[in-house]
């Protein structure tokens, strides 16, 4: 049973994110001249969290994109799961700030979607480089939740793939 409003709003829009996304695997590899449905939200507050973080892992800001975590933030990636901040500025934030130094990496598509104090965004990214002596070329896809704080907005969930 959901204990409150505010996880009602996540799960709603969580489920909004998924059928965003099946509805864009729908039509393949298909040309869409309509570019402005591919960059919604992206002036927001929320969507500004999400790239300066992006940016600062690019950087190698390791204080900036601590900050913009909760800490209790959850993170998937490649099988497995951090269960707070503290854990990835510690383990795996390293080696993905290795890896986006050494890649370049073109945003395909960015949807923001705010309701109150909760957002998410969901991403698709083109990635190519050599990382570690191999070469790298793939689709990578990305979901975040966030929730507005008294310090701004923060990023409570992660979800990379590719």
């Amino acid at each position: 049973m959901l204990k409150n409003t505010s996880q009602l709003k996540m799960i709603s829009l969580l489920l909004l994110g998924a059928l965003s996304s099946f509805a864009v695997n729908a039509h393949g590899d298909e040309a869409h001249p309509n570019k402005s449905t591919l960059f919604v939200g992206i002036d927001s507050e929320p969507a500004h969290t999400v790239t300066a973080f992006k940016k600062a892992l690019k950087q190698g800001d390791q204080v900036t994109a601590r900050k913009l975590l909760a800490d209790n933030v959850i993170i998937f990636e490649g099988g497995g799961i951090e269960r707070s901040a503290d854990e990835y500025a510690n383990h795996h934030m390293h080696a993905d700030m290795a890896f986006l130094k050494a890649v370049e990496s073109t945003l395909l598509e960015h949807q923001v979607f705010t309701q109150g104090d909760i957002a998410f965004s969901i991403a698709r990214s083109s990635t190519e480089g050599s990382y570690k002596g191999k070469e790298i070329k793939s689709i990578g896809m990305e979901t975040i939740t966030l929730k507005n704080t008294d310090n701004g907005w923060k990023i409570t969930h992660i979800h990379w793939s590719n």
